[in-house]
């Protein structure tokens, strides 16, 4: 059992409200308006118990306290989160238009950074009501809001992928060959709590042609000798994602099938050396499509390779063409090139990595050459 992290006070929260208001300044903001999702959770460790189509809503801006608007029935709830307490709260009751109450908090004519969680329903009703106020897409404008994570944040990462670790370790030792791709997966599930998830994201389990589509949900195919099999899975653990991904080979591997692991893994380290802060996200993807590339696959290679990891498994910022904002030390994000040969099989490789002051540090430590399963 992994030891429970140091606990987030109301200081972290109130700290980050005011990172965040200070991150909306500097890019022409005048605040931030957030409803239930993860960057709510983020900010004051508040998530409604059920999330319904009642407006909850963060108002973080220039000119005034941090607020949380709240239906009346759900004001006892919030008292209880841990950020509360750095919070002035108003409430609405059944009846009322929330929207109007809403109104009251924001500037007319104002710019705001909207959660992208947020209804649509809710942002109209606050267009209707605020015409000449305007609304920006929280990735759009804050794309590193929750990006640089902190030590109690990272302590957290680096326990999340430990376990999914323990969790590959195990999986290796039991039989593939005879069962479906269903009944590993609920294997790969079980472990991860075994281990300590308390949330169990995705558990993929792609053999033989099914290895060639990246996000190909577990099936009923049957594992059979000389299959190579891709299991990407992960959750989250105190709160943060582990995300990993390994291929291995039920049985001896083709000569081929070696070939391409051998590349991908060789592109996978060669990005990982590349990390270091200051470089370009994008940098990363090219040193890792450039490998794959001058095998001969750079037409396999069909994603990017890596996205963000905190508090969902996949968050901003994206190891991709296009990206060009600069690695900082404690951003955290996966690099996972692979290649897929359609109708036939693909390879994966994926570890979590975060960025130091000398470079990358990995939070998935198991072996990445092709493990041979029975």
């Amino acid at each position: 059992m992994n030891a429970a992290p140091v606990a987030f006070t109301t200081g972290d929260f109130r700290a980050r409200m005011e990172r965040a208001v200070e991150d909306a300044v500097a890019e022409g903001l005048d605040g931030l308006l957030v409803t239930p999702g993860p960057d709510l959770l983020w900010l004051t460790g508040y998530s409604p118990t059920a999330i319904t189509e009642r407006l909850t809503m963060l108002v973080l801006s220039t000119d005034a306290e941090p607020r949380m608007l709240v239906p009346t029935l759900e004001r006892p709830d919030l008292q209880h989160a841990v950020g509360a307490p750095a919070l002035a709260v108003s409430d609405w009751r059944d009846g009322q238009d929330p929207y109007d109450v809403a109104a009251g908090l924001l500037r007319p004519g104002a710019q705001y950074a909207v959660s992208d969680s947020t209804w649509a329903m809710h942002l109209l009703g606050l267009q209707r009501r605020l015409a000449g106020t305007r609304y920006f897409a929280i990735t759009e404008r804050l794309p590193m809001l929750r990006a640089v994570k902190d030590a109690n944040e990272l302590a957290r990462l680096e326990a999340a992928g430990a376990a999914a670790d323990a969790a590959f370790e195990e999986i290796v030792q039991l039989p593939f060959a005879g069962r479906r791709e269903t009944e590993v997966a609920a294997d790969l599930a079980r472990l991860l709590r075994d281990f300590g998830h308390e949330q169990v994201d995705f558990t993929i389990v792609a053999s033989g042609p099914n290895g060639a589509n990246p996000h190909h949900d577990s099936g009923e195919r049957t594992l059979t000798e000389g299959d190579v099999v891709v299991m990407d899975f992960g959750g989250l653990m105190h709160g943060y994602g582990s995300d990993t991904t390994r291929t291995v080979s039920v049985g001896e591997p083709s000569a081929q099938m070696q070939e391409v692991h051998d590349i991908v893994r060789a592109a996978q380290q060669t990005a990982f050396e590349a990390v270091q802060p200051g470089i370009a996200c994008q940098e990363i993807d090219r040193v890792a499509r450039r490998v794959i590339t001058e095998a001969g696959y750079g037409d396999d290679f069909i994603h990017r390779t890596g996205h963000g990891i905190g508090t969902t498994t996949h968050e901003p910022p994206y190891m991709v063409e296009g990206e060009e904002r600069p690695t900082v030390p404690g951003m955290c994000f996966s690099i996972e090139p692979g290649i897929y040969l359609a109708g036939r099989f693909g390879v994966r490789i994926e570890d979590i990595v975060t960025v130091t002051e000398n470079g990358g540090r990995r939070f998935n430590n198991t072996t990445r050459e092709l493990v041979i399963v029975e």
